[in-house]
């Protein structure tokens, strides 16, 4: 009964859409009528700058990161997986924006994983960065560093469970930037430039 509750509770912190209901209230806007149409941190980012990207990305940081470090703590480590991924599916398909498209799970699995591996999480911060500041394309770090999670938590011995997850979890990733890695081989993906990087609005 608990795993159930922690899981309907982590994927209703999924479906909380930060990048939406931020840009609605400080921009009286829908973000997904603007830029890639996406409510994720890097549209929200590209579109209105750092002053509601940060935040956003934060906010979707969190609402993995919470599900999953309480049923970790509460269940241990399958519980913790299952109310990640919950939390994963409901940053992809929100019930309160109707089940329609959502984020691509890039911020909220890195908060899951920041609960379960800490140690894989924080080494995939550093490629995510590195690899952003060498090509400024959001989406190759995203897909980078996803499909780094699963080898990170073997090198710093994460439980069989959290190693499974990460694998799912940086399949998932990669599924939902397909579009972009069209754009990527056709050199059509947008880059962001250093005006947008500093915050352009």
């Amino acid at each position: 009964m608990l795993t159930a509750v922690l899981v309907v509770a982590g994927y209703l912190s999924g479906s909380i859409t930060w990048g939406y209901w931020l840009v609605r209230v400080f921009r009286h806007e829908d973000v997904r009528t603007k830029g890639s149409g996406n409510i994720g941190a890097s549209n929200v980012w590209r579109v209105y700058g750092r002053s509601l990207g940060i935040p956003v990305a934060l906010l979707d940081v969190a609402k993995g990161f919470v599900p999953a470090l309480v049923g970790l703590e509460l269940g241990g480590d399958w519980v913790g997986v299952l109310a990640g991924a919950a939390a994963m599916i409901g940053h992809a398909r929100p019930v309160f924006l109707g089940f329609s498209k959502g984020g691509k799970m890039v911020a909220t699995a890195g908060g899951v994983a920041l609960a379960l591996a800490p140690l894989a999480a924080l080494a995939c911060l550093v490629v995510w960065l590195v690899t952003f500041a060498a090509f400024r394309y959001a989406s190759l770090a995203s897909i980078v560093t996803a499909c780094a999670l699963p080898f990170l938590c073997l090198a710093f011995d994460a439980p069989w469970p959290v190693v499974g997850f990460a694998a799912i979890a940086a399949v998932g990733v990669v599924a939902l930037h397909r579009h972009n890695v069209r754009r990527l081989l056709a050199g059509t993906e947008p880059r962001f430039s250093r005006t947008l990087m500093r915050g352009a609005r």
